[in-house]
């Protein structure tokens, strides 16, 4: 089995796989625009609302997704802190695992997934988390791919 450590959320650091958008200092916005993307025609806009059980550390990551199409925003709405996984491509468009990282973010921190990337699914840490997700959808097929890991990997610290 395969062991990864799980690392800070850094803006550099997610740059391959999304942005990170962290809490401004007094009042302030953050936008994204160019970097929420839509592939398809005849997809639309998807905000939902998703309440998830938390997770206890030490994690085993044995499937990923990706959405090919469209980017993917987290926004977390209640303050726990979430695992993010992500992983590049591999050679046969599967996801590397040599390339695998794992984050701990904020539960004040909101990320978007580039279309197209590798990530484990939402999982907070401390407590059940409530997050806004933003996506793009035509309810085909072609909106989400899963994939079985070619092996477990534990995350941890």
């Amino acid at each position: 089995m395969m062991r990864r450590k799980i690392e800070p959320i850094d803006v550099e650091a997610f740059a391959p796989f999304g942005q990170v958008l962290q809490p401004t200092v007094g009042q302030g916005r953050q936008d994204l625009i160019e970097e929420l993307t839509n592939g398809r025609a005849t997809a639309r806009p998807r905000l939902s609302i998703s309440t998830v059980e938390p997770k206890t550390l030490p994690v085993t990551a044995v499937k990923m997704e990706r959405h090919v199409h469209s980017s993917q925003a987290f926004a977390p709405l209640d303050g726990a802190s979430y695992l993010v996984v992500v992983a590049p491509h591999g050679p046969d468009g599967l996801p590397d695992l040599d390339g695998l990282r794992a984050f701990r973010v904020p539960g004040d921190t909101a990320i978007n997934h580039r279309a197209d990337t590798w990530r484990h699914p939402l999982t907070p840490l401390e407590r059940m988390g409530r997050f806004a997700v933003l996506t793009c959808v035509d309810g085909t097929a072609a909106d989400e791919q899963f994939v079985d890991l070619s092996q477990p990997v534990r995350i941890g610290r």
